[in-house]
């Protein structure tokens, strides 16, 4: 299992958009995370930051990064909630929520 984060943006205009469309996230678009090997995917507000987190059991990462993007409901999915967001990610980097690299970790397991 692989920890990712990331952050973006929210657009104080587009907020309670954002926040409705969390409140009932559509069931496919969850079924395809899930199907990608994302499991505990979590969205944090703070201000107009938005963190995001999740960790990741699979295999290959860019390939079920790939499927994600592919599919029809997630696709239409982001064309009601990338307007509500501005990317923090740096130009051209091919991300557009800003990866957030690790720094620290408690396990859940006291070190012997």
């Amino acid at each position: 299992m692989r920890r990712y984060g990331s952050v973006i943006r929210l657009r104080p205009e587009r907020r309670d958009d954002y926040l409705r469309l969390h409140a009932a996230v559509w069931p496919a678009v969850e079924r395809t995370l899930r199907a990608a090997n994302i499991r505990n995917y979590t969205i944090f507000l703070h201000g107009d930051l938005l963190f995001g987190y999740y960790e990741y059991v699979g295999a290959d990462h860019d390939a079920d990064q790939a499927r994600i993007a592919a599919d029809p409901a997630t696709r239409q999915w982001w064309t009601l909630t990338d307007p509500c967001q501005e990317s923090l990610a740096e130009p051209g980097a091919g991300h557009w929520w800003a990866p957030m690299r690790e720094v620290w970790h408690l396990s859940d397991e006291e070190p012997s």
